[in-house]
């Protein structure tokens, strides 16, 4: 791999989830203090992004398959999303909020998939290159976290409700104009292309890959506790709102050094499987360190955990979905995981808000029996993992 290319992609994955990472962590406490919503209306708003990535392998992945060069549609993507954010920066209501964050996340969401498959089409080898360009996503969101916190020790805590999005915002005004320096990668053309993941439903036969979906949509609907709960529980237990945004980039940091320096290495020794296995184990030991809630630097330092858990699971999942799938249809099979990852979050989302407002009493969250709840789940999944997904 040149480095050229190596730069190239880098700077696409750091774009990337610098934009995510602005205001991914933090707009819940907004929303839930400032803004006065339920768990319930909070949930909604983050399940817009789960819900746009159900739809857009559907229309995203037939634009780029027929008509569009991929690097063309992440430019479009990301130039319109970044008026989307500045509008839901100004938005003080429910609805306004949801309909902003909705329309940005049908932009935000085949871009997710769109940087993989990018990355992947012209990566020499994929299965040894992808750790080392997606630790710049890692990077990404432990620098703008650390931005944000800086920003608001600068006496701006006042507009806490508004500054991640607008960071947000400018991160995809760069990523947009960026996106058209990026390798070319023209779309196949193929006039009797179907729709990606109508085109990868095949691969459903293979039972092993079948658990593995099935796995990946349980996991998917318990890490929304984190992205849902984290901020909001972090302040009940003391940590002030200022010092949030960079609390929480330790799970970037280790997911870094684990894409970096671990999971390259433990991959090709324990298999496909034990490799699952171990992120999701990491997840259920975060949540029992939430139940417990004391002490409080053993809470914060529990989130390093995510880290490592999202460079287990996740990450190694992308490869082996473009190891598993057959050349021609792999951008296709991505698009399938993404259907699936983004049907856990949402249902996710809905189930930590439903769960979040039944154990709310006179305002204040019981976050013991909240993050049990995942903790024992995830557990279950682990199980799963290792007895019944053999990794073919």
């Amino acid at each position: 791999m040149s480095w050229e290319l190596y730069f190239s992609l880098s700077a696409m994955m750091f774009l990337q989830f610098t934009i995510w990472g602005a205001w991914g962590p933090v707009l819940s406490a907004h929303l839930l203090g400032p803004l006065r919503m339920n768990a319930k209306q909070t949930a909604w708003v983050y399940a817009t992004l789960p819900l746009a990535c159900i739809l857009s392998p559907l229309v995203a992945g037939q634009i780029v398959d027929r008509w569009m060069p991929t690097e063309w549609f992440l430019a479009g993507a990301h130039l319109v999303g970044t008026i989307c954010l500045v509008i839901a920066a100004k938005r003080n209501t429910f609805r306004g909020m949801f309909a902003a964050m909705g329309i940005y996340s049908l932009l935000y969401a085949p871009t997710l998939a769109l940087v993989n498959s990018l990355a992947f089409h012209h990566l020499p080898h994929p299965d040894t290159d992808y750790f080392w360009v997606r630790v710049w996503g890692s990077v990404a969101w432990v620098l703008v976290g650390w931005a944000l916190a800086a920003w608001r020790r600068w006496g701006r805590i006042k507009i806490a409700a508004s500054d991640g999005l607008m960071m947000a915002a400018v991160f995809s005004l760069v990523m947009g104009l960026f996106s058209f320096t990026l390798p070319h990668t023209p779309p196949k053309g193929a006039p009797d292309t179907v729709l990606p993941a109508i085109k990868a439903l095949g691969m459903l036969k293979n039972p092993d890959f079948a658990v593995f979906l099935i796995i990946s949509f349980i996991v998917g609907t318990q890490l929304q506790f984190y992205f849902v709960g984290t901020s909001r529980f972090l302040e009940d237990i003391g940590v002030a709102p200022k010092n949030i945004p960079a609390a929480m980039t330790l799970a970037q940091i280790v997911q870094a050094i684990s894409m970096g320096a671990i999971v390259p290495f433990i991959l090709p020794q324990i298999g496909y499987g034990k490799t699952l296995a171990l992120g999701i184990l990491a997840w259920a030991l975060m949540y029992l360190a939430y139940a417990v809630t004391r002490p409080r630097w053993l809470v914060v330092a529990s989130m390093m955990l995510h880290g490592f858990a999202f460079a287990c699971f996740f990450d190694t999942a992308f490869i082996y979905v473009n190891r598993v799938s057959p050349p021609d249809i792999r951008g296709s099979a991505q698009s399938l995981y993404f259907v699936v990852y983004g049907l856990g979050l949402f249902g996710g989302t809905q189930f930590a808000g439903v769960i979040m407002d039944w154990l709310r009493r006179d305002g204040r969250f019981r976050w013991r029996p909240i993050f049990a709840i995942p903790c024992v789940l995830l557990m279950l999944c682990a199980l799963g993992c290792v007895t019944v997904f053999k990794g073919n």
